[in-house]
This record gives C-alpha cells, structure tokens and sequence, in this order.
C-alpha cells in the first residue's frame, strides 16, 4: 500500500505536484478564475490557502502545464499560453 504524503505547511503548488504530495483538485475553480470577470479580491481567513491559489495561478499563468497532468484544468485550457508573471511573497 503505497504511503499518502500530506502537504502539512507546503504552500507551493509545485512542490505538492512535483514531490507526490496528495492535493484536492480545485482548478476548475482556477480556470473559471483565471477566464471570467476583470478583477477579484482574493479575501480569506488566515491560514486557508490564499498562498497555494496564488502558486496555482501562477503555474497556470506561466504555462506550467505539466503541473496540471491529470487535473481538471488539464482538460478545460487548450492554449497554455505562457504570460509574464511577477510575484512578490510577503511571508517574511
């Protein structure tokens, strides 16, 4: 029986999908984000993801499609354009 890894204190995207790490597929979510509407206020409780959505939308945005294997996204974007991102961590 193969051995589940919990992603406890990783806030990286692709550190979980690189490193096996289990991961609750919300990019359909992503995708609808990402190709809806103009502007959003990313506005959650500490310590509820807000910086594994912003590493998801980074891949996503950087065209890190090998990333998104066998996630739903992977099925919804056909294009993967690759767009400048820049970002800035202020968990320091």
């Amino acid at each position: 029986m193969e051995e589940v890894k919990y992603p406890i204190g990783i806030q990286a995207f692709a550190d979980i999908r690189e490193d096996g790490y289990i991961y609750v597929d919300k990019t359909e979510l992503v995708y609808k984000l990402a190709n809806r509407g103009k502007f959003y206020i990313l506005s959650r409780p500490r310590r509820f993801g807000k910086s594994l959505l912003v590493s998801t939308l980074e891949a996503y945005f950087r065209g890190r499609k090998d990333l998104f294997k066998g996630l739903a996204i992977d099925n919804l974007e056909k294009d993967w354009t690759e767009y400048p991102v820049r970002s800035n961590s202020f968990s320091m």
